[in-house]
């Protein structure tokens, strides 16, 4: 028994020594600070660190046309292959490649063969109907004939006389002509081929006025304006401009994108059919700055923006969207009218920081001469 009662009393002191030592080894328990308590320590850092020092630039928004561009090309507006109405041998043909033609220009000649004769025929048929009709007339009024030989006589006349037009539009197709001025393209027919109706003679386009052609997205469809002058930077270097005046109103199946045509005059034919066309249509008038594109960040999504100063130079973060571009900036939208770019440095700050900005100059060149041009 005594044994026993040794070894209880022992355990326990072991465990009472064990609990002791978990109380007094043992931290305070934490508790969570408030918001307020962590706003008021991060403010306590902040203003213990020194600043950092960045450069920054002001700048104004300014007024500036908003683009939808698009890839295209030009595009003559007509393409006709004139054929021939008649079968016939051809006894000449008046052009040749690249030749500028007038509106009912002579293109080919086929042999007339017995239409001039089946023409004289006809002539001379229509003038014994026409005897014919008019000496009934007078039976009539003689009372020697009746409304029926009259009706008679009446047909034969017109039955003679249509078969006359016939034998003249036969004359008249011999001719095969230009359907409206243009250029020949091609020629299709030599001298002694014989051909059917339906056979071409020669490919006429007409270059004047031209078209350029695209196709726009969904997205800008709906801010395009019938009557719109748009701007084309063709591969040859030149610059060309006409009003818009086509849009589609059906999309295509695979691209879901619009067709657009623009007319351009092209009076000298200077312009030929085919040429690739950088297209900007005028969409909208927004408010946009200059900027440089090194200044340009990613945020978290991927998407572009600028990092700004507040009235305290505290820096934040603001997406834009490019809305054109050309050798001395870009031109962007989503910043406030009137905004302080970080230019210098903003790759060392992030959002929520404050810095100690260097202003160099109220505006950039770029905006100030923007301003003066009223662009």
């Amino acid at each position: 028994m005594r044994s026993t009662y040794i070894w209880a009393t022992t355990i326990a002191v072991f465990l009472g020594v064990w609990l002791l030592s978990g109380q007094i080894n043992s931290a305070p328990p934490v508790i969570d600070p408030s918001i307020a308590e962590k706003n008021r320590t991060k403010e306590e850092i902040g203003s213990d660190s020194v600043p950092t020092r960045v450069r920054a630039e002001r700048i104004r928004a300014v007024e500036k046309v908003r683009y939808a561009n698009i890839r295209g090309k030009t595009q003559n507006k007509r393409t006709v292959n004139a054929k021939a109405e008649i079968v016939g041998r051809v006894v000449e043909r008046r052009v040749e490649r690249g030749d500028a033609v007038t509106r009912d220009a002579v293109l080919c000649e086929l042999s007339i063969e017995d239409r001039q004769t089946a023409l004289v025929e006809s002539q001379e048929l229509v003038s014994q109907a026409r005897i014919d009709y008019q000496g009934a007339l007078r039976l009539k009024a003689k009372g020697f004939n009746s409304d029926s030989a009259i009706a008679a006589a009446k047909a034969r006349l017109a039955s003679a006389a249509a078969q006359l037009k016939r034998r003249q539009l036969d004359v008249e197709k011999i001719l095969i002509r230009a359907p409206f001025a243009g250029v020949v393209e091609d020629v299709h027919v030599e001298i002694g081929d014989y051909v059917n109706p339906g056979q071409g003679c020669a490919t006429i386009v007409d270059l004047n006025p031209m078209l350029m052609v695209g196709r726009v997205s969904e997205k800008d469809v709906l801010d395009l304006s019938l009557g719109e002058l748009a701007i084309g930077n063709l591969a040859d270097g030149r610059t060309v401009q006409g009003p818009v005046t086509f849009v589609g109103q059906q999309s295509d199946t695979q691209t879901r994108t619009y067709a657009v045509e623009i007319q351009l005059d092209n009076t000298d034919r200077t312009l030929r059919s085919g040429i690739t066309a950088e297209i900007k249509i005028p969409v909208e008038r927004v408010l946009a700055q200059k900027i440089s594109p090194a200044l340009f960040a990613l945020d978290d999504r991927g998407d572009i923006g600028v990092r700004i100063l507040d009235a305290n130079n505290i820096v934040h973060f603001h997406n834009v969207d490019i809305i054109s571009e050309d050798s001395e900036g870009v031109w962007v939208t989503g910043l406030p009218n009137e905004t302080a770019v970080i230019t210098v440095g903003q790759e060392m700050v992030v959002a929520g920081e404050r810095v100690d900005p260097d202003f160099r100059g109220r505006l950039s060149n770029a905006v100030a001469q923007s301003l003066s041009s009223g662009a």
